[in-house]
């Protein structure tokens, strides 16, 4: 008879310790070791005789087969994916609560539904009737989905295998299933990765597509053991800023496209509307006069979008000014303030300084650097940047400038929206663009364009 023992398991690497520490030796986190209960039998620890089957080998240059795609019907979400489902794959969605991970879900597999596929709906968090007047809401009502309220993992796999395996299945969500041969709670770094691996089985196997939510942790990221990304196809995070309606939803892995594709959205009323042109939305409320704004042209993915960056200066007697950042990185803007005071001399160190990405979108590439300094200039100086300009470009230690990626499509998404000037780093290369382009080797160039008379 197995007895049982106890062990302690990594909620973030899933390490397994046989006693509590404070800190797990093999990802270096603190106070991430959980309590479980584990069985111990009396079998052998390594591979028994027992003889395996012969794996087929393939060369390098035989013919791959193309992932066959299903679309949704929504065209932001099937972005994101790199193109649509992919039949046996399993893609995780994480994001705030609220954020609208189960609305995204229920038009996408409700669109499908519509279109003749055979669509399950299992939610471990809501009642049945819940979910049917949040479809009724979203003008759902005479989908063909099938809905379920059921949180066992043993009572969901037989359900899928009593009949002709569906295309594909969502699961709301991963930490409310329990596997009742597991000997822990619901949530725990066992049931998760035992009732994902099984999920996940079952749609490599029927070829269904296995659509999971995740919970996210106060900082931001997935809930449970970090194997679980590891473990699925693609992972999505779904971004926004409650006090703005855009959300976005950003694939960070993708197996059958690229990372970093995103896919922005809209909340409304009715859930959920595709927001096909991103850039003109965050440039709506977008004022050129004012001092201490300056748009960027930015890339997220494959797309180019131009967004508003808005910093603010203030002079203060503090002996630690204050350092707000909203949408970028703060180690980033660090660096830039320091370069600015080392190579242009403007002394932000006595300043507070508060930087903002209007519309909610976070911001993570370089090229942010050049138009987030051109926006904290123009707050200093108070004097507004350029009509109708655009800016990107990296800024490195020395001072100097550096060029971004897809440098032509940033400039054509600007000449698309209206705008007739562009500053760029100065490079070996030239960019072609039907846009005025102003070229900028060092930063002090670019503070000159703000305070003429600074470095004389």
């Amino acid at each position: 008879m197995a007895k049982q023992t106890k062990s302690f398991v990594c909620s973030n690497c899933g390490s397994v310790y046989s006693k509590w520490q404070g800190k797990c030796d093999d990802c270096g986190e603190w106070n991430t070791l959980e309590e479980e209960q584990a069985s111990v039998s009396g079998s052998p620890k390594g591979l028994s005789k027992k003889k395996g089957r012969t794996v087929d080998l393939v060369s390098l240059d035989t013919p791959p087969v193309e992932a066959p795609r299903i679309l949704t019907g929504v065209g932001e979400f099937d972005r994101a994916l790199g193109g649509g489902l992919v039949p046996g794959s399993a893609i995780l969605i994480g994001g705030d609560p609220g954020i609208g991970k189960s609305t995204i879900l229920l038009q996408a597999l409700g669109k499908l539904a519509q279109k003749g596929e055979d669509c399950i709906y299992f939610s471990g968090e809501e009642a049945t009737a819940q979910v049917q007047m949040r479809a009724k809401r979203l003008g759902l009502t005479g989908a063909p989905l099938r809905l379920g309220c059921e949180t066992s993992l043993r009572d969901i796999l037989t359900t899928l295998d009593s009949g002709k395996p569906p295309k594909v299945v969502v699961i709301d969500s991963i930490q409310t299933l329990f596997a009742d041969h597991v000997d822990s709670a619901p949530g725990t770094v066992t049931q998760v990765r035992v009732c994902a691996h099984e999920l996940i089985s079952y749609a490599k196997r029927k070829g269904t597509v296995m659509l999971i939510v995740g919970h996210v942790t106060k900082d931001g990221q997935i809930a449970g053991p970090r194997v679980l990304e590891h473990m699925v196809d693609t992972v999505l995070y779904f971004e926004g800023d409650r006090g703005h309606q855009f959300r976005i939803l950003r694939a960070v892995k993708n197996r059958f496209g690229g990372t970093d594709e995103i896919g922005v959205f809209e909340m409304t009323g009715g859930g959920l509307s595709e927001v096909t042109n991103p850039s003109e939305l965050f440039l709506s409320d977008h004022n050129s006069q004012e001092p201490g704004s300056a748009v960027f042209a930015g890339l997220e993915g494959s797309r180019p979008v131009l967004v508003e960056i808005q910093a603010l200066v203030a002079r203060t007697s503090a002996a630690n000014p204050r350092r707000a950042v909203v949408g970028w990185d703060s180690g980033r803007l660090a660096m830039v303030l320091a370069v600015l005071d080392a190579r242009a001399g403007l002394g932000l160190a006595g300043c507070d300084v508060y930087l903002n990405v209007a519309g909610g979108l976070k911001i993570s590439e370089p090229a942010a650097d050049m138009a987030v300094a051109a926006a904290l200039v123009s707050s200093l100086a108070q004097v507004s940047m350029p009509e109708e300009t655009v800016i990107f470009g990296e800024i490195s230690l020395s001072g100097d400038t550096r060029g971004a990626a897809q440098s032509e499509a940033r400039l054509k998404e600007a000449s698309k929206l209206g705008f007739a000037k562009a500053i760029v780093p100065k490079g070996k290369k030239s960019i072609t663009s039907d846009i005025k382009q102003e070229h900028i080797a060092k930063v002090s160039d670019l503070v000159a364009i703000f305070i003429p008379d600074q470095l004389d």
